[in-house]
């Protein structure tokens, strides 16, 4: 069966990056109607916060990316603990004792001597006496993987064929110097135990995935087919890492961000499908391929989120939206014109406010100078209210036959007049929905 998983860390609310990784892990589950985990990756007590484990249950509901079940990686110590003792018995986890200034040192050295900055493993040349010597002096070590030094190699589902020489790379550290586990063993140990079959992540992961196909291979696993997507930028191609945390998913939601529109645009971009508007779920499964994603920066501009989410509104009947309308204190007699008429002239559910209290209170009229006889002629001519259906073409047909005026120059000094605004609905079906026109006054 295939399986995929999300494993964030509750350190902090998710933001678009994080949600690229979850709806391609997703949407591979769900279209081989496989498993998708939410893995919760809290093995550092400092930084973890329940209130972050809710507010992503919660993000990752509201876009519908419902899981099959929830694994914390907390309960999980022992797993890891067990891992660690199985690396050692096989001669492929020692203890280093280096300080972070010493291989600062080291790697500068290495660089001026035009060599790769690689640990040097100086650790396994420690005698046991060395080491009980250390650790009398700085305390516990931390706990590294030692790389078989040779070629690592796997078929990336988006960037190909991948080869990484192990000797290029670091031994990872995996169990820190306070005995904290680390990412790179914790999500190997769980990827085996949980059966994962196929992982998609940043392409900032590349050599981290290799050391992990050594680890899994040494713990006796079986490698998941891993894919690695690019990573976003800003619409110039500038860096998108620092404005993350205003991407948060829900600063997005608060500012009325639907989420088909989010999910349709997050669904493609980067791919060499072009970018569509899904209103259910069922269609991003269907239409998700991972092979057509490249490996190039992929650009995300926020503002692309809002004409895709004022396009979902337009798909909406009133029954999707009556709470909000209701809580505008629109009539329920008035409810289903006001909503068929504005669906069409919003880009979230916020823009609605302010075309009700049009409605309701009316709007300071706009009226160009050269206008404004033309426009109090006008006003004497228009009929008193309850305004019907045939209104405005009644009171634009007197007001042509009494001035002379037509086309832009009839109409649009009378829809500013009466909107305060240039653009806006069709003023046959708006003209009913007015309470109050506050240029006759």
């Amino acid at each position: 069966m295939t399986t995929t998983r999300f494993a964030p860390s509750p350190t902090g609310y998710i933001h678009v990056g994080n949600l690229r990784t979850a709806l391609m892990n997703y949407l591979i589950a769900r279209k081989a109607s496989g498993t998708f985990i939410l893995r919760i990756d809290d093995t550092d007590p400092e930084r973890s916060k329940e209130e972050y484990v809710d507010a992503i249950k919660r993000d990752l509901e509201w876009l519908g990316l419902h899981w099959d079940r929830v694994e914390r990686q907390s309960d999980r110590l022992d797993r890891y603990a067990a891992a660690a003792d199985t690396l050692r018995d096989i001669g492929r986890f020692y203890e280093a004792f280096e300080t972070p200034t010493e291989l600062d040192l080291k790697r500068k050295k290495q660089l001026n001597m035009g060599k790769p900055p690689v640990y040097d493993r100086a650790a396994l040349a420690l005698s046991e006496a060395a080491r009980e010597a250390l650790r009398a002096e700085r305390g516990q070590g931390v706990w590294r993987f030692k790389l078989d030094q040779a070629r690592i190699e796997w078929d990336d589902g988006i960037l190909g064929n991948i080869s990484i020489d192990a000797a290029s790379v670091s031994d990872p550290v995996l169990i820190r110097q306070d005995g904290q586990v680390l990412y790179t063993i914790a999500s190997v140990v769980d990827d085996t135990d949980m059966g994962v079959t196929h992982v998609v992540r940043g392409s900032d992961h590349v050599t981290n995935t290799a050391t992990q196909i050594q680890i899994i291979e040494a713990l006796g696993g079986s490698v998941p087919s891993f894919a690695h997507h690019s990573l976003l930028t800003g619409p110039q191609g500038e860096a998108l890492s620092k404005r993350l945390g205003t991407l948060a998913l829900r600063d997005l939601r608060e500012r009325g961000v639907q989420p088909m529109a989010l999910l349709s645009l997050m669904a493609r971009l980067g791919s060499s499908d072009p970018v569509e508007l899904r209103t259910d779920m069922a269609e991003l499964i269907d239409g998700f391929d991972i092979g057509h994603f490249g490996s190039a920066p992929t650009k995300f501009d926020e503002a692309d989120l809002f004409p895709l989410t004022g396009r979902y509104l337009q798909y909406l009947p009133l029954d999707a939206v009556r709470a909000e309308i209701d809580a505008l204190g629109v009539p329920a007699d008035m409810a289903e014109p006001f909503w068929t008429v504005m669906r069409d002239n919003i880009e979230t559910l916020h823009d609605l406010d302010a075309w009700w209290a049009l409605c309701r209170d009316g709007a300071d009229p706009v009226i160009d100078d050269e206008d404004r006889e033309f426009v109090a002629e006008a006003m004497g001519l228009l009929p008193e209210g309850p305004f019907a259906a045939d209104t405005w073409s009644t009171w634009t047909g007197a007001v042509k036959a009494a001035t002379g005026r037509k086309g832009r120059g009839l109409f649009m000094p009378l829809r500013k007049a009466v909107t305060g605004q240039a653009h806006g609905p069709d003023m046959a079906a708006l003209m009913p929905l007015l309470q109050v026109v506050k240029a006759r006054a």
